[in-house]
């Protein structure tokens, strides 16, 4: 069973009430993994007081609030590989966890087309509170978890998982499984080789059906690609893993071509960018 690393509840994060869920959950806190998972649309949660930023439950079902998926994959790698693994512990729509703060999808008033109450005219002190409860929490201890491993000798390899919708703009999306990558091949490459070999290659998108090419993809860019760790990204579309069944199967997919790939001594390297 995967240990949890539980934040302190009595910190001050100003909008999360003590009976509420933590800002972040680190499972396998102590492993002795390279590999560093991160999930930051895990969480549908929302804190008490906030309502649930005026949506129904309906609305908050879908994936304007979270990845669906995405979470239940990242815990079914964690412990296959024994890796750390830092999830995001509240909804995107409070605020998204893979964006800088002056993007103004950070707070969106409009997801999908549904307009979120709660995030309508936020003043900066709102937006501040935001940031505190939430969003540094979880940067702060993906940070925590590299620079423990970084001080420990090990270049760790940081593998985001994402999920994403199978209809976009009212076009049909035939990917099952998405890579993106920017200036790094060394886990990206492999993958999409590998997953095209097992699910199909027009089933795999390279940078598709998102890019992770700079500007996008903030997390991974702030946190492996400044320090020249390993790195990727990898989305799934949601139909596939809205199930429990679903999560199991593609776990083991990724699973199964991460294996080798991780398994690599020489992966854990920094590369230097020109």
């Amino acid at each position: 069973m995967l240990s949890t690393k539980r934040f302190d509840a009595n910190k001050n994060y100003p909008l999360i009430g003590p009976e509420d869920p933590p800002p972040v959950e680190v499972l396998n806190p102590e492993s002795d993994s390279k590999v560093l998972l991160v999930c930051d649309h895990a969480s549908r949660s929302f804190p008490a007081a906030m309502n649930k930023l005026g949506l129904d439950d309906l609305a908050l079902d879908r994936h304007i609030a979270w990845d669906i998926g995405a979470g239940a994959v990242t815990r079914l790698l964690a412990a296959r590989f024994d890796a750390t693994a830092v999830l995001a512990g509240y909804s995107r729509l409070i605020v998204d966890y893979n964006r800088k703060l002056d993007d103004p999808t950070a707070f969106p008033e409009i997801s999908d087309g549904i307009m979120v109450p709660g995030n309508q005219g936020l003043s900066k002190e709102a937006r501040i509170a935001r940031v505190i409860s939430f969003y540094e929490p979880y940067h702060e201890a993906i940070s925590a978890e590299i620079e423990a491993a970084l001080s420990s000798g090990v270049y760790p390899a940081i593998v985001s998982i994402h999920s994403f919708t199978p209809m976009f703009a009212g076009r049909a999306r035939h990917w099952k499984i998405g890579v993106l990558w920017d200036k790094d091949p060394r886990i990206p490459t492999p993958l999409i080789g590998g997953m095209r070999k097992r699910v199909g290659d027009d089933c795999v998108g390279d940078n598709e059906p998102y890019s992770g090419r700079d500007p996008h993809d903030f997390t991974v860019d702030n946190h492996a690609e400044t320090r020249g760790l390993p790195n990727v990204s990898i989305e799934i579309r949601q139909d596939l893993i809205d199930s429990d069944e679903g999560v199991t199967e593609w776990a083991g997919h990724l699973g199964d071509v991460l294996a080798p790939i991780l398994a690599d001594p020489d992966l854990y390297q920094i590369l230097e960018m020109e």
